[in-house]
């Protein structure tokens, strides 16, 4: 099947509005794929993806930043670990943003995330993002409402500099639903092996639910352009998740269409001795 049959089920229109209630979080009834074909093509299209980061790399003249946003569960390092298998981590790299160092609350909020941009010839990944100074901060009163709406407008305008620089943005808002989220942080309590990646905080999070959604919201709506549009990316099935994140990145890696640089001179005859 073409990776270009699989398209992605929601991308977010510049000014239009967003219901999150209304989009959905399972695949349409319609997909021709299950969990076991899925993870068939995505090891395909990593095989075709590896090839075409290769020829970005050696052209060095372009990049790409992939942009993982989601509720606590939503899976963006399940996302990162099987749609980027294969990747030379000397060209891809992942940036995780948490709560800022004191280094970088003495910063512009978006310092860290533009010193963590991809160079040219990279692809860069940030799991979770600049965004977070219009979910966390707003949803937890870190800072005036006045200063964080003034963010939307500096986060487009952040990634228009990016974008008039060749970099290539590929935002995708995984959504799952309130039901899914409960079963998987129960999964985590279930699995003593999985007691890592759990916290009490999160319960106080999920409290906190309906207040995300609507930041969430709010982001997708001020924040989804031209040059670099919101994907929503159904995610309370992994396999379906990965496949629309695998499907998307190849085709905007098609698209860009890398090539290797040509030689400096014609090389014929010379022989290594």
């Amino acid at each position: 099947m073409s990776n270009f049959e699989i398209a992605v089920p929601h991308t977010v229109k510049p000014g239009a509005k967003v219901k999150l209630k209304s989009i959905a979080t399972l695949p349409p009834d319609a997909i021709k794929f299950n969990k076991k074909s899925a993870r068939a093509q995505i090891a395909a299209n990593a095989l075709e993806m590896a090839e075409l980061a290769k020829r970005l790399y050696a052209e060095d003249k372009r990049s790409i930043l992939l942009v993982l946003q989601g509720m606590d569960t939503a899976g963006k390092d399940g996302t990162i670990r099987w749609v980027m298998r294969g990747m030379n981590p000397t060209s891809c790299q992942v940036h995780s943003f948490k709560v800022p160092s004191a280094e970088e609350a003495d910063h512009d909020f978006l310092w860290r995330n533009h010193i963590a941009a991809p160079r040219r010839g990279n692809i860069g990944i940030f799991n979770r993002s600049h965004y977070e100074e219009v979910l966390v901060v707003r949803v937890h009163n870190l800072k005036p409402e006045s200063r964080w709406q003034k963010h939307y407008g500096l986060i487009n305008d952040f990634e228009n500099l990016l974008s008039q620089c060749d970099t290539k943005i590929v935002k995708c808002f995984l959504h799952i639903s309130k039901d899914r989220q409960r079963e998987r942080l129960q999964a985590r309590l279930d699995d003593p092996t999985k007691h890592w990646k759990f916290s009490l905080g999160d319960l106080e999070e999920r409290k906190l639910w309906d207040d995300y959604q609507a930041a969430y919201q709010d982001a997708l709506e001020k924040c989804s352009t031209p040059f670099a549009p919101w994907h929503v990316i159904p995610s309370d099935k992994k396999w379906y998740r990965n496949l629309v994140i695998s499907a998307l990145l190849k085709k905007t890696l098609l698209e860009m269409d890398p090539q290797y640089p040509q030689p400096e001179s014609d090389y014929a005859g010379v022989v290594v001795k």
